[in-house]
């Protein structure tokens, strides 16, 4: 333990000095493209892809989470009544995303959630499975169900701790662990906090299959970046992890840092190109090995800024700065401020076993309505034949 300790401080020590220079020094590196020069495919327009996962008339449904279960059809989607703040509401699919149940009965203690909630399916070190559901802000709560999502336990705090977009990113650790991520501005970590000039990035871990957490360890603090909402993506040969960040302050692209530890240390962040900024990454590899990822369009130079997209290329793309295969539009979102707050596409990212992607996510699909929830669905070789016929400079602005 002693060693583990002294092994957390040096990463916390050695990321210190990255953030003491960062201002000075890697402000001063030549940077990524702000835009992007791979294809872009369009399918907003391709309504035979959509399905309505909820819709409610005057009703704000927002920022959803998926998971998949094992029998690789039942998809389980929480999602808040309201903009993060609101009552968790609860749909299942029992065939792969192609209909939803009516809303599902939720424990009382759901009503009462501050913020977006987040769902993961977890196996403990003897086997048992188990879906935990994260609710944020002070203190960052939980709830349990051990049997697929029929029964849930009451929210309960974690500990005398809380954060933003509480636990947007799970993931096991080779030893069994779970390795969970969440960020914070200085409001909601402690109780009566007060927001800060810096964003700050911490992970936790539960060693009996999610049901306790460590206390926080930070990663990374910066004011000259705000770093958050971190998407955490395992290389193909399983060595390595993959920190995908969105950048809050606006001023540079998304941000990558990798671990080849096990998350016991991380490298200083690494700006990505252009073709990679978005907010909430998240996804899935192909059956070719090719990455989806999907989020909220905020590069800088982009034809689709504020649009529900996806990224498709290698983990090594991401490795080594590569701009990737090419761009798609998965929806046309249509709220006015078409920038960087257009409130889309939080989404939950699940593959069936044909290959099918399922997309899950929120946006104003109707222009002068409330946003409402719908899965957008595809292969990658549908797309093969679109991104061919796609000039590669077209992306620019």
């Amino acid at each position: 333990m002693r060693k583990e300790a002294l092994q957390q401080g040096l990463t916390v020590l050695a990321l210190s000095v990255v953030l003491s220079g960062f201002g000075v020094k890697a402000f001063q590196e030549p940077r990524p493209p702000r835009g992007y020069s791979i294809p872009l495919i369009d399918l907003a327009a391709e309504t035979q892809r959509q399905v309505i996962v909820d819709k409610e008339p005057g009703q704000y449904l927002g920022h959803p989470t998926t998971v998949l279960l094992e029998d690789k059809k039942t998809i389980i989607a929480v999602y808040p009544k309201g903009h993060g703040r609101g009552a968790i509401l609860l749909k299942r699919s029992t065939d792969g995303g192609l209909t939803w149940s009516e809303r599902l009965p939720t424990p009382k203690s759901w009503e009462t959630s501050l913020e977006t909630p987040t769902i993961h399916r977890v196996v403990d070190k003897r086997g048992k499975k188990r879906l935990i559901l994260f609710s944020g802000l002070y203190p960052i709560r939980l709830s349990v169900s051990e049997d697929d999502g029929q029964r849930w336990s009451e929210l309960k705090p974690i500990g005398d701790f809380g954060g933003i977009v509480a636990m947007g990113s799970v993931e096991r650790l080779k030893n069994g662990d779970y390795l969970a991520l969440f960020h914070d501005d200085g409001r909601f970590f402690t109780k009566g906090g007060k927001r800060s000039e810096f964003m700050t990035l911490y992970q936790t871990l539960s060693r009996d299959g999610g049901l306790t957490w460590s206390a926080p360890q930070e990663l990374f603090k910066s004011e000259q970046i705000h770093l958050c909402e971190p998407g955490v993506i395992r290389s193909p040969n399983g060595r390595q992890l993959a920190m995908l960040l969105r950048e809050n302050r606006r001023v540079r692209n998304s941000y990558v840092m990798f671990s080849d530890d096990e998350a016991k240390t991380w490298s200083a962040p690494k700006e990505l190109p252009g073709a990679l900024t978005g907010d909430r990454h998240t996804g899935k590899y192909a059956p070719d090995g090719r990455l989806f990822l999907s989020f909220r369009d905020t590069t800088h130079e982009s034809k689709t800024k504020g649009d529900w997209v996806a990224w498709v290329g290698r983990y090594d793309d991401i490795v080594h700065g590569r701009e990737g295969q090419y761009r798609v539009r998965l929806m046309d979102n249509f709220k006015n401020d078409k920038g960087w707050d257009s409130d889309c596409a939080y989404p939950g990212v699940e593959i069936l076993p044909d290959g099918t992607f399922v997309s899950t996510t929120y946006g104003h699909w109707i222009e002068g309505q409330p946003p409402f929830i719908v899965s957008v669905r595809l292969k990658l070789r549908e797309l093969e034949a679109k991104a061919k016929q796609v000039n590669r400079n077209s992306p620019r602005n």
